[in-house]
């Protein structure tokens, strides 16, 4: 069993294969958080208890719950918890604060009762992880004052060493209550010394790696932005000060939500380590009446004592086969152009077509019309909102394009950005209530455009309609889904304004659900300026994310390292541009933007036109390759080889499950006068094994390209690109 609970001692303990995680209710009725880490060995009857770990003594100004009598070596200001709350006496980050009846902030949550139960918990109107061969731990906390109560849910996905947990808030009194504060995971560490790793960035350089120790006091990093947003992902590892790529203990907590987060992490007075992750408390202040309920979105939790590459295969796994759904979660992607750098506003359906016959001539497998096909929308200042066909503009049918585009053998795809609305818009002009905006405010502007308020389901409803008259006109298989810009004036005509910003992101939530259930054979790929809303509660409905509008294959190298700590290749959307770049400038050979692009689901994001036929030649080439690797991309094990942010290369290569084949990827970030070899040590291959390069035939012993590495030849020029690919030669 994955879940044990011992009635003598009332203690919880959950198990994964390599993983043990122990709390315990104790004489008070609080839950305390006793163990997190490496497999404790036991019997399914019996296991090792971990509350030798509490200590007690009396601690000056460390205040004593009034159950404790006189005893004051008890004090929750100092023991490990599971959910921590406000108003406890304990002063370190509280994971829960409410705002009861009559304005006090304080609640005291117990034991009441718990379940275990087969198979993984859901959360209505929320993604969460899936799986079938999962087991389920309930456990029911309340606060006997005010009637409030909380049920924390685990669970345990035992063969993929991964926890989960959430919880679900429920008004059990008799009198309004405001929740400010709702984090859906705590875990505490009664001892040693840890850094935190999180992924910080901006529009266009997402997702950079950044390691700090976690000391005396609190960091607090994630989201007011109303989405995950370019600045910070929500996720993040709690590591060893010694833990490396390929050792150590570390923790990842991966939070399966798309809007605003928050996560805390601090080191208190006794060096004790409290990590938290959930809803940012700005911008909510989520009301409840008597009997109603708010369900928290879930963290997934994985434990490895091997580092943080074992870690990031163990993130991936949950996601593609427990967190990406539909009919695309296993299979290839279809190598698309899109037209966006290609043409920008200026198009017609002629040069979309002409796009899609370059696209048969190099075997790439669908056209995507990006932004500039609607209403009136010549540039991006107007016609967001008016989701019908620009036929003067195509000089046809969206339906007689798409025939034609299919007539090449080639697939057809279309841009959207349905929370989006544009002042110089039909839709605003009829309903300006319908946009986020303070009343007797300006609103902030981006991009010139207004957020559409999507916790309504009338206006949802409303573009949703619109969106499918679109997509009913034709073969349309694919739908890029954008989000251009981040939302400022937080304020619903038609809502209590501590409930918007959440309710927001369960009405794109609520979008997203109908439009994959209607269009099960629709390719939804997730887009916010690019990396802007990368994270798991969007892969639970588009399988794919387009990773940065950062296409520069050196600025990607960056960009894809830091986004490979919990998202695996198959979700990541990667593409081949023009040069000189155009978001840097920068000029690389098309062989290494080939490389970079292959680390994710693959594309093109130019004009084929414009090539020459040297060039075509060399894209055909791309487009086998990538088709004959798209397996072992999508599915093989991933291995970090480099950090891009301190050698002078990115590497990094794919694995099969059997260890029989692997390809490795690197590409030079320096050049130098007289340059020093550069060797770059494989991983994941079997010691004993002999592998051959499948292009020069030279053969390697996978303990030898493991421990002493590959040299990569130095060329004379910048940024030179080396993809190999090696084969278990069988005897």
């Amino acid at each position: 069993m994955a879940i044990i609970y011992e009635r003598k001692t009332h203690i919880f303990t959950l198990h994964t294969e390599h993983s043990t995680y122990q709390m315990k209710v104790d004489a008070f009725g609080y839950l305390l958080h006793l163990y997190y880490g490496g497999r404790i060995p036991g019997s399914m009857e019996s296991v090792p208890s971990m509350d030798y770990l509490l200590t007690y003594y009396d601690r000056g100004f460390s205040g004593n719950p009034s159950a404790a009598g006189l005893d004051r070596t008890y004090s929750l200001d100092v023991l490990p918890q599971e959910y921590p709350s406000l108003g406890t006496g304990d002063f370190r980050g509280s994971a829960f604060a409410v705002r009861n009846g009559d304005g006090s902030e304080s609640c005291s949550l117990h034991y009441v009762s718990h379940k275990i139960g087969k198979g993984k918990y859901s959360l209505e109107g929320l993604p969460a992880v899936y799986a079938e061969e999962a087991q389920t731990l309930e456990i029911l906390l309340e606060d006997s004052v005010s009637g409030i109560q909380v049920r924390l849910l685990y669970g345990v996905l035992e063969k993929e060493d991964i926890i989960t947990r959430s919880a679900i808030v429920w008004n059990g009194g008799s009198r309004k209550i405001v929740v400010e504060k709702a984090l859906s995971a705590c875990v505490d560490f009664v001892s040693g010394e840890y850094d935190l790793i999180s992924f910080h960035g901006r529009h266009a350089m997402e997702r950079n790696f950044q390691r700090k120790p976690i000391d005396c006091g609190s960091q607090v990093l994630g989201s007011r932005r109303g989405t995950s947003s370019h600045q910070c992902n929500p996720a993040v590892i709690v590591a060893g000060r010694e833990t490396g790529e390929d050792g150590g203990d570390c923790y990842g907590m991966m939070f399966v939500y798309s809007g605003n987060f928050m996560c805390e992490a601090e080191r208190d007075q006794f060096g004790q380590t409290r990590v938290m992750m959930g809803l940012q408390s700005d911008l909510f202040h989520y009301p409840l009446q008597p009997g109603e309920a708010l369900a928290l979105p879930e963290v997934v939790l994985g434990y490895t004592g091997s580092g943080l590459g074992e870690l990031s295969r163990m993130f991936h796994g949950v996601i593609r086969n427990h967190i990406c759904r539909g009919e695309y979660r296993d299979r290839i992607r279809p190598v698309l152009l899109n037209s966006w750098e290609a043409s920008y506003f200026d198009f017609n359906a002629d040069t979309i077509c002409a796009l899609a016959e370059s696209a048969a001539e190099l075997g790439i497998d669908m056209v995507v019309m990006d932004d500039g096909w609607f209403g009136k929308r010549e540039d991006d200042n107007s016609g967001l909102g008016d989701w019908l066909v620009n036929e003067k503009k195509l000089g046809c049918t969206l339906g007689e394009m798409i025939a034609r585009i299919n007539g090449c053998g080639v697939k057809f795809g279309i841009w959207i950005e349905p929370e989006m609305v544009s002042e110089d818009s039909d839709l605003y002009r009829e309903h300006p209530d319908w946009a986020l905006r303070i009343p007797g405010r300006e609103p902030v502007r981006s991009r010139n455009q207004l957020v559409l308020d999507f916790s309504r389901e009338e206006v949802r409803n409303y573009v949703f309609d619109r969106i499918c008259e679109v997509l009913e006109q034709g073969n349309v298989e694919y739908v890029k889904w954008d989000m251009n810009r981040s939302i400022a004036d937080v304020y619903s005509a038609r809502n209590d304004q501590g409930k918007v910003a959440y309710d927001y992101v369960i009405g794109v939530y609520d979008f997203l659900e109908k439009l994959v259930r209607r269009y099960p054979h629709i390719m939804i790929e997730g887009c916010s300026g690019g990396g802007g809303r990368f994270d798991a509660g969007m892969l639970y409905y588009t399988p794919q994310i387009w990773c940065s509008d950062n296409t520069d294959a050196v600025d990607r190298v960056r960009i894809q390292y830091g986004t490979s700590f919990f998202y695996p290749a198959s979700t990541v959307g990667a593409h081949v541009s023009a040069v000189p770049n155009h978001q840097t400038g920068r000029r690389t050979c098309l062989h290494t933007r080939g490389v970079v692009a292959m680390a994710g689901t693959f594309g093109y994001e130019l004009d084929p036109g414009k090539l020459s036929e040297e060039e075509k030649e060399e894209v055909r080439e791309q487009v086998r390759q990538f088709k004959k690797h798209a397996p072992l991309i999508y599915h093989g094990d991933y291995y970090r080889l480099s950090d891009p942010f301190r050698d002078a290369f990115g590497a990094w290569m794919f694995v099969s499950e059997d260890r029989s084949s692997a390809l490795l990827s690197a590409v030079m970030l320096e050049i130098h006068g007289n340059m020093p070899v550069q060797y770059v040590r494989l991983k994941g291959l079997k010691p004993e094994a002999v592998y051959e390069d499948a292009r020069s035939h030279q053969c390697y012993l996978g303990a030898a390209l493991m421990n002493a590495g590959l040299p990569l030849p130095v060329r004379l020029e910048e940024y030179a690109a080396y993809q190999i690919e090696l084969n278990e030669k069988k005897n």
